[in-house]
């Protein structure tokens, strides 16, 4: 009884601070209401290490091993705004076939975000094992269609380019451009570039096929703080 007693508490508790934290996302300026479902739908907890479990709805980053962080719920809910195909809620056939590649699996989160929001084509490349072996347990259980890849991030996943989304959550020295080349024309790519402690996020689009500067724009969002880039075009 004592059990059950606790296990309601923790739960209840839990989803208050989940409300609590949609209200901060929505003071801060998220408002796509599919980003917003998927942070409410999603259990952050379950990609927490146990000790740190009670924490899942801080709009903070927190530590999930192998010197790895997950990031803050906003910076997930900004970065995925910025990669949504249109500005409306896309429909059912718009998610079928858009394509997004995850650099950085992580915990899994930011992948579990996307699967949510009903994503059926998602690519995730991580160069730490113990954390993709995690992350894929997690994937496996709570049933999100991801592929997953251990290699170098910041090299792309070649044989599935192009793609219609990049997302790149460890910050990068610059642009990689290996990663530019794997986006579709139309594609857009939201990537952390600075030095190892700050980095401000910037969103990539190829406007065309051509492999010049001119076939890509540049869009300057806000700084944050992430996990170096580490890999051939990152950081060394």
């Amino acid at each position: 009884m004592l059990d059950h007693v606790s296990t309601f508490t923790r739960s209840t508790v839990l989803e208050a601070q989940r409300n609590t934290l949609l209200e901060e996302l929505w003071a801060k300026g998220i408002r796509n209401e599919a980003v917003l479902r998927a942070i409410a739908q999603v259990r952050r907890e379950d990609f927490l290490p146990d000790a740190l479990k009670a924490r899942g709805y801080e709009n903070v980053a927190l530590p999930i091993g192998a010197g790895q962080t997950i990031s803050q719920p906003y910076t997930v809910a900004f970065m995925t705004e910025l990669l949504m195909p249109t500005n409306k809620e896309p429909s059912e056939e718009i998610l079928s076939r858009y394509t997004i590649l995850e650099i950085g699996t992580g915990s899994g989160y930011q992948a579990a975000i996307l699967g949510a929001m009903g994503f059926r084509r998602i690519y995730t490349v991580e160069r730490i094992p113990e954390l993709l072996a995690e992350a894929q347990k997690r994937f496996t259980a709570l049933g999100i269609p991801v592929m997953t890849r251990l290699s170098d991030g910041s090299l792309g996943w070649s044989e599935y380019a192009p793609f219609d989304a990049i997302i790149v959550t460890a910050g990068s020295p610059d642009v990689p451009e290996t990663l530019a080349l794997q986006l579709a024309v139309g594609g857009k790519m939201v990537v952390p570039v600075g030095s190892q402690t700050h980095q401000r996020l910037y969103r990539i689009t190829r406007l065309h096929a051509g492999l010049d500067a001119d076939a890509f724009s540049a869009e300057e969002f806000q700084t944050f703080r992430f996990v170096p880039l580490v890999g051939e075009q990152g950081w060394r």
